[in-house]
């Protein structure tokens, strides 16, 4: 025997270990003799008469193959596939018959079985089926173990991601980060910019001193200006006492201003001037303090568009543009999908006290087909949400939320049958009223999706004429 055949015999020896065998029969005899046989030839095999028994076992992961009999008191074979699949999508079910005819076959699989055998059992084809079986789930565990290591590999500062717009932008981000300069950080909103902007400060030179993080579309100008610039006592209604603002406190650090594209003009004014003088004001002080801090700003507008159309100070988005980083939307990166899954289930796995194996195969093709307009931060939301209701290794289609089982959202074209012409504004309103409706009302949900700030959702909510019935027609 040579070292290679040696090596091959070893390598299914073990692999027939890690796969357990549930015989299940009406006929006692038929199981005692089956599950012997299965276990001289390396299978941890088990035998039931009784279905629930065998339902139990599958449901706690006790085997990973079924042997079924198709004619059972009580459970038919093929209700007993149908639960066991409900229990655990991957579990392989091979249904035995003693009336084999092609039509009942082509059934079988079609439902969802392994294979489909005639009794009596030719025992050279189940063990070429069940060693068959083992290789892919031995060769399942080694790309699981390669995932994890793929993990380990592609996380940068809690970015995850391997694909080549990833890649670059990640290499952009090393670059800019040596630097201690102004960054802008553009992308589609839930791509992940605020993890770019910790990522850049913690590769800084400063990376020891503050990281202050400021919302800016969350606020009012006033409470803007206290949060970045901080006040003085009796300076406003509530000033009850002295407060520095984030740019004083994270001086010598970094501070990251989200969404800058939803400032007022007479913010970004004052602005420009910590960039352009590095010196602040507290609200209602005369007192004019230096300070030296980095300015790291994220927007999902176009800025350059802003600027065009007066809404963005110019001076102000070429201070901050000098250096820029952009983010690519989930769409450009769909290669990414499967290790952010991987990384989101080993994150709320240990989170829920779970064991997450992965995804069925059609939950992942769910996955891939959904067109992700919230991008990395709604496929977080979408994988957390299933952690908490899965209850298998390996979480399925019905896990997840109902919009992504939808169909993916596609644009319409003027060569659809009930498209007309409408007026910019009729469209925006329509597509607002739209996603508004998918999201059950909920305006921070609908914001993050359409793109833009709460305050601009609001805005433009509260602009909306009223129906008669004293509702906004969005």
């Amino acid at each position: 025997m040579t070292v290679a055949t040696e090596k091959r015999l070893g390598e299914t020896e073990v692999a027939r270990r890690s796969l357990p065998v549930c015989v299940l029969d009406d006929e006692a005899e038929l199981v005692e003799i089956t599950a012997m046989k299965l276990g001289r030839l390396g299978f941890p095999a088990m035998g039931t008469t009784n279905p629930e028994d065998a339902l139990a076992q599958v449901r706690v992961g006790a085997c990973r193959v079924a042997l079924v009999d198709m004619k059972m008191p009580g459970m038919d074979g093929f209700t007993f596939l149908e639960k066991s699949l409900q229990l655990d999508p991957n579990i392989a079910v091979i249904l035995i018959t003693g009336f084999y005819s092609l039509d009942s076959a082509i059934e079988a699989i079609r439902r969802g079985a392994q294979d489909f055998l005639c009794k009596p059992l030719d025992e050279e084809r189940l063990v070429k089926a069940l060693d068959e079986l083992a290789e892919v789930s031995t060769r399942r565990s080694q790309v699981r173990a390669l995932d994890d290591q793929l993990l380990t590999n592609f996380e940068f500062e809690g970015i995850v991601g391997r694909s080549p717009a990833m890649l670059e932008m990640l290499d952009m981000a090393r670059k800019i980060s040596r630097h201690y300069t102004n960054v802008l950080i553009s992308g589609p909103t839930g791509s992940g910019k605020e993890l770019v902007a910790r990522a850049v400060h913690q590769m800084s030179p400063v990376a020891q001193q503050k990281f202050a993080v400021c919302n800016c579309s969350a606020l009012v100008d006033t409470l803007l200006e206290s949060q970045l610039f901080g006040h003085i006592r009796g300076s406003f209604t509530g000033a009850t006492d002295t407060r520095a603002g984030l740019f004083e406190f994270a001086n010598g650090g970094s501070v990251f201003l989200d969404e800058i594209g939803e400032t007022s003009p007479q913010m970004q004014a004052k602005l420009l001037r910590v960039i352009q003088n590095r010196e602040i004001q507290r609200v209602g002080s005369p007192e004019v303090k230096k300070v030296d801090v980095r300015v790291i700003a994220a927007t999902n507008r176009n800025l350059r568009s802003e600027v065009l159309a007066g809404r963005f100070r110019e001076d102000l988005f070429y201070r901050l543009s000098s250096l820029e980083i952009r983010v690519p939307g989930l769409v450009d990166r769909t290669e990414d999908i499967p290790i952010l899954v991987r990384y989101f289930l080993k994150k709320y796995g240990e989170a829920y006290g779970k064991t997450f194996q992965g995804l069925t195969r059609r939950a992942q093709i769910v996955l891939l087909q959904h067109d992700w307009p919230g991008n990395v931060r709604e496929l977080e939301n979408v994988i957390s949400s299933a952690a908490i209701t899965a209850t298998n290794e390996f979480m399925d289609v019905d896990d997840l939320p109902v919009i992504v089982r939808k169909p993916g959202r596609h644009s319409h074209s003027a060569t659809d049958e009930n498209w007309r012409p409408l007026p910019l504004d009729e469209v925006r309103r329509t597509h607002i009223k739209r996603v508004l409706e998918m999201c059950g009302g909920n305006r921070v949900r609908a914001s993050q999706i359409l793109g833009i700030g709460r305050t601009s959702l609001y805005r433009f909510l509260k602009s909306e004429p009223e129906t008669p019935n004293g509702k906004s027609v969005a």
